[in-house]
């Protein structure tokens, strides 16, 4: 199947991780692909769908994917020109991991001055 993307979609921009079957299951992996497809559309995610994460910076947030063996979470930030993925792991408690926070804070900061 090839997929076109209209040029007005926002591109995503990987700066880290990679959403495929396995580790998710297929129907993680295509709910994960439609909130992102959305976001490239210009949406706005909101709860139940999203949580901001103010501690990671302005307009990121932090998407989620319920799957049978774990919750996904991809935090992101919504440019007006791009998605730029930050982060994606598997959730399991209900705080954000510190070291994700820190490692997301890194990567924007190093994304920002590139």
């Amino acid at each position: 199947m090839v997929m076109f993307v209209s040029t007005s979609d926002k591109p995503l921009v990987w700066l880290d991780g990679e959403i495929k079957t396995p580790p998710f299951s297929e129907a993680a992996r295509i709910e994960a692909g439609h909130l992102l497809r959305l976001l490239q559309k210009g949406q706005a995610l909101a709860m139940p769908h999203s949580r901001p994460m103010p501690l990671v910076g302005p307009r990121c947030h932090e998407p989620r994917v319920r799957d049978a063996e774990a919750d996904w979470r991809t935090v992101y930030r919504a440019d007006s020109d791009a998605v730029v993925i930050l982060a994606v792991f598997s959730k399991k408690t209900q705080a954000t991991p510190k070291a994700v926070i820190d490692a997301c804070i890194r990567r924007l900061r190093e994304c920002d001055r590139a």
